[in-house]
């Protein structure tokens, strides 16, 4: 991967981060690298999915992959901010 492609990595996982973090109601105790690394992964793990249905490349905005990656990203969000706290 060149680092163009890493940058591009960041920069989608922080947006798919905030905007997954965004759709889990109330107050997540999970920090924002924390939420930085679950969008990088909501958003490789989502396109993946797109693409296995065929979704992934449209010819507008990819709307039902950007769906599979804030709904993973709200997933993460939820579950890591859950194992948070049982741990305290």
């Amino acid at each position: 991967m060149e680092i163009s492609g890493i940058i591009s990595a960041i920069l989608i996982g922080i947006i798919i981060g905030v905007l997954g973090r965004l759709v889990v109601p109330g107050r997540q105790r999970i920090g924002v690298l924390w939420t930085i690394v679950v969008g990088i992964i909501a958003a490789l793990i989502g396109s993946a999915i797109a693409a296995a249905f065929g979704v992934a490349d449209t010819d507008g905005v990819d709307w039902v992959e950007w769906l599979f990656q804030i709904g993973l990203a709200a997933l993460g969000v939820a579950a890591l901010d859950r194992v948070k706290v049982r741990r305290r």
